[in-house]
């Protein structure tokens, strides 16, 4: 485990993005186990597309180094962060990450890497968190009727970013950009 933090703190201060949030898509993706390979053909840690992303394995040894933990960080980083950027905000990184960037919603799965980063992140300044504990951000409660308009109605993304509690500082998209 050692390794991967090391590999992923490494591969962060070169591409400029938290660590903690590498880390938390780990945990999502794979459990931190480095020869996960989904039934879709995502490989390794950050669960990469290999056969989409074929071009960014080359320099380390090919698409068979998708099993390669410290390849697999590097290239899901650099995906994780190149969708960050072009979508704006870490909410809609994660869902151009997990392949939902055309749909209304990610299925949880910004909520969830988003719950792990803040347990890791309270680990990390030394706080005991339950291994138990599974959602710290907690989507807002939709209206039972229907007074927001259709166009502005919130996605499971939007509801993320405003679930958030109103006193903490700056939201996960600040933080990073602050890097």
């Amino acid at each position: 485990t050692d390794m991967l933090v090391s590999a992923a703190y490494l591969t962060a201060r070169d591409i400029k993005l938290d660590p903690l949030l590498i880390l938390a898509v780990m945990a999502i993706e794979s459990r931190f186990n480095p020869f996960a390979e989904s039934p879709m053909g995502a490989q390794g840690l950050m669960q990469v597309m290999s056969k989409v992303h074929h071009d960014k394995f080359q320099e380390l040894g090919g698409v068979k180094a998708a099993l390669n933990p410290v390849a697999n960080i590097k290239v899901g980083s650099l995906i994780l962060k190149e969708y960050v950027t072009r979508g704006g905000s870490v909410e809609a990184g994660l869902k151009s990450y997990v392949g939902a960037a055309e749909m209304d919603n990610d299925g949880g799965y910004g909520l969830k890497v988003l719950s792990e980063y803040q347990n890791l992140k309270e680990v990390a300044v030394g706080k005991n968190v339950s291994i138990f504990t599974t959602a710290l951000i907690k989507p807002a409660p939709r209206p039972a009727a229907p007074s927001v308009p259709a166009q502005a109605k919130p996605t499971a993304i939007g509801d993320m970013a405003s679930a958030a509690p109103k006193k903490q500082g700056p939201t996960v998209t600040e933080e990073i950009a602050a890097l």
